[in-house]
């Protein structure tokens, strides 16, 4: 029989790669995406790449009815919704400390509405879109799944909650599975560079800032604190290629479709860490470009370093991350000197 995939949030920079992989390994997606963060034009790029159409909806995963409906359309044409990908939700540390409720309508409420309308379809498996933010300050690194939760700000916090939604759903009845991959940091484009991130005003993370710059939209780097207990005093984090990262969602869907797991969490990250002067310092030897950078004060909540224990998510899923540092900055400014206006270039 033929099925389906539902994939919220499609259209972001995750869930386009993911799309583009998911395409490329023969499954059928049904994408929503309400576009607060994204453009139409990343699917019909994503069409461009895959040569295959793509089956989109302009909505929000808090909308029942929606939902309720793209669930009977899918079943009707005879290729019925057996598994979601949840990357639907807001994502920004700063905004959710300054609006945490947004944040907890957007990430938790739009869950138990997507959790809710998959019971009524009966649909019981879903991959979740976590973070390593639910974990906090390191007790110990590098992190297995098994470190605390112990979350440091209102997105991390709306993460966790949802991990512990969809155990209490697991629970709750046998035969439902819900994996949940907690990413490290993803940076980096699809390698044709037509497809990338493409964040809407100031950027929140780091990579795309040193693209901003390379490529003139911004005069400097902001670099928060020095004075950080690493070797060179800047923070460390664990960065993946985001197609590594896309490949890591079809292994997870496939895993998911082949039994009754219940609840799962698993790292995905390269298990290495690199700190922000050698990101820059990798960025500037690939394209041959100077990337100026001014140190300023740390921020609240950052931690000192990061970086992952995959090897649970090889165990179970048979995925490692293949891509090296250098060919993260390769295709990230592939993406950005290309479409130096992201998808309004």
């Amino acid at each position: 029989m033929t099925t389906s995939l539902l994939i919220t949030g499609g259209a972001g920079y995750i869930g386009s790669h993911a799309l583009v992989e998911f395409l490329a390994a023969g499954h059928r997606p049904i994408v929503v995406d309400n576009f607060v963060n994204s453009s139409p034009e990343v699917l019909r790029r994503v069409e461009m790449l895959s040569g295959k159409r793509v089956e989109w909806h302009q909505g929000d995963v808090r909308d029942a009815a929606l939902l309720e409906r793209i669930f009977a359309g899918a079943r009707e044409s005879g290729a019925p919704v057996d598994a979601v990908v949840h990357f639907a939700g807001l994502k920004a540390v700063g905004e959710s400390v300054a609006q945490p409720l947004v944040y907890h309508d957007n990430n938790v409420n739009g869950s138990i509405v997507l959790l809710q309308a998959m019971e009524k379809a009966g649909v019981s498996r879903i991959v979740f879109s976590s973070s390593a933010t639910v974990y906090g300050e390191p007790l110990t690194l590098p992190y297995t799944e098994s470190h605390p939760l112990a979350p440091t700000n209102p997105y991390g916090n709306t993460k966790a909650m949802v991990e512990a939604i969809l155990a209490d759903w697991c629970r709750a009845k046998a035969g439902r599975t819900a994996i949940n991959l907690r990413y490290f940091n993803p940076i980096g484009a699809h390698e044709s560079g037509r497809i990338g991130e493409s964040p809407r005003g100031t950027p929140n993370n780091l990579f795309p800032f040193i693209t901003q710059v390379a490529v003139g939209k911004r005069d400097k780097l902001t670099v928060f604190g020095d004075d950080y207990p690493t070797p060179d005093g800047t923070g460390v984090r664990d960065y993946l290629h985001v197609s590594d990262l896309a490949v890591g969602h079809v292994k997870a869907v496939e895993y998911a479709r082949g039994g009754e797991y219940g609840w799962m969490a698993l790292n995905l990250g390269t298990g290495k860490g690199t700190s922000v002067l050698d990101l820059i310092r990798t960025f500037e030897a690939v394209t041959g470009l100077s990337i100026p950078y001014e140190v300023v004060a740390r921020r609240p909540g950052d931690v000192a370093q990061m970086w992952a224990d995959a090897g649970a998510a090889s165990q179970v899923l048979g995925w490692r991350a293949a891509r090296s540092l250098e060919e993260m900055c390769r295709d990230g400014w592939g993406w950005q000197s290309g479409n130096p206006d992201g998808y309004t270039s």
